[in-house]
């Protein structure tokens, strides 16, 4: 199945620290912690049937823009968060120490 990610909705769950998406009733997610003015991003879990068509990339980019939104410090604990900021450097200043 080819997914279109402008058709699919991200959901803000703070109830339970992620951001996510239901496609074809299967969850993909993005979890965080979230403490004072500083947002740990520790994991992208895509479902395996979703992998490899953007859906990652998609919960990043909306819980970098919540994190820019809020001015909170990113720590991407997640690998794959860490690599989305390397490639994607407008969003490098969000990782940087607040003084």
């Amino acid at each position: 199945m080819q997914i279109d990610l402008k058709g699919i909705e991200i959901t803000h769950n703070p109830g339970e620290n992620r951001f996510e998406t239901w496609i074809e009733g299967q969850l993909s997610k993005l979890d965080y912690l979230e403490n004072g003015d500083t947002i740990v991003m520790t994991h992208v879990g895509v479902h395996p049937d979703h992998r490899g068509q953007g859906v990652a990339g998609k919960l990043t980019e909306v819980a970098l823009e919540y994190a820019r939104s809020r001015s909170l410090r990113v720590i991407p604990m997640c690998s794959y968060v860490a690599a989305y900021i390397r490639h994607n450097p407008q969003h490098a200043e969000l990782t940087r120490q607040r003084s």
